[in-house]
């Protein structure tokens, strides 16, 4: 069957956003990071990213622009080449997150009609690898979460989301991470999933996928979305899934500090 014209637009923006995306997790000696996402209509407003910095050190981000389809590709595409110039030899979340409320800021300023499709959810986080200390601005992302043993952290909103005011108070904040630690980062999608019933997949039940996973970082992310596709069997998805995992296995010296390990 041949597609109509449109069909064809989107299924090639659609080819384009997943260029966007990385092919692959970093390969790092002291963690493992997985990621799993699902565009609810093809295309999408969920974006991410991770980065070696230059001294060692890992730059993560995960983000959500408003809205679903084609427009919230076309923001977020524009949105992600940003931050990830943004981030690029910068150790700085809150720096990051300031420059992306400014960028969108002075495209929303444009327009009275379109100005709420220029704003964005992100969790950005720089992590150390020879203390696993990990900064952190959450900028409206539903709440991370750190496995530890059998506790669940959540690490709390910081800052509004981001285009929506032109000062907003970002702040940033430190999390000690630990070795055997697992950090989960999402998107509203895969809590918001909603049910036969029309209850919500909701982070209580997140939080008992996140304990009862002994499992590999990717494996715990094929139970997850598993878990949400049984969850909402009876109807479709309403909305983008992404999810990073990342577990902790040691402690490295960065980049400049000599070989070595612990843990």
């Amino acid at each position: 069957m041949t597609l109509p014209p449109y069909d064809l637009d989107v299924d090639l923006a659609s080819r384009v956003q997943e260029l966007l995306f990385p092919k692959g997790s970093p390969v790092c000696d002291w963690c493992c990071i997985g990621v799993k996402y699902h565009m609810a209509c093809g295309l999408g407003g969920d974006y991410f990213d991770f980065i070696a910095l230059p001294d060692g050190c890992q730059f993560v981000m995960i983000g959500d622009v408003t809205g679903h389809g084609l427009h919230a590709s076309v923001v977020m595409s524009l949105l992600y080449g940003f931050v990830y110039r943004a981030s690029l030899n910068r150790c700085d979340p809150l720096k990051v997150a300031r420059d992306v409320n400014a960028f969108l800021e002075n495209f929303a300023v444009r327009s009275q009609d379109l100005d709420h499709f220029f704003s964005t959810t992100l969790f950005c986080c720089v992590i150390d690898p020879a203390t696993l200390a990990m900064r952190y601005v959450n900028a409206g992302q539903p709440l991370p979460l750190v496995r530890r043993q059998e506790q669940v952290f959540e690490l709390k909103p910081t800052s509004p989301p981001l285009g929506f005011f032109r000062e907003p108070e970002i702040l940033m904040k430190t999390f000690q991470l630990h070795i055997g630690d697992r950090l989960l980062v999402y998107t509203d999608g895969i809590v918001e999933s909603v049910g036969g019933r029309g209850e919500l997949f909701g982070i209580e039940r997140l939080k008992k996928v996140l304990l009862g996973s002994n499992e590999s970082h990717v494996a715990f992310l094929d139970r997850l979305f598993t878990e949400i596709e049984r969850f909402g069997r009876q109807g479709a998805q309403k909305d983008d899934c992404t999810a990073i995992a990342i577990d902790f296995h040691r402690t490295w010296k960065k980049a400049g500090e000599g070989a070595g390990e612990s843990g």
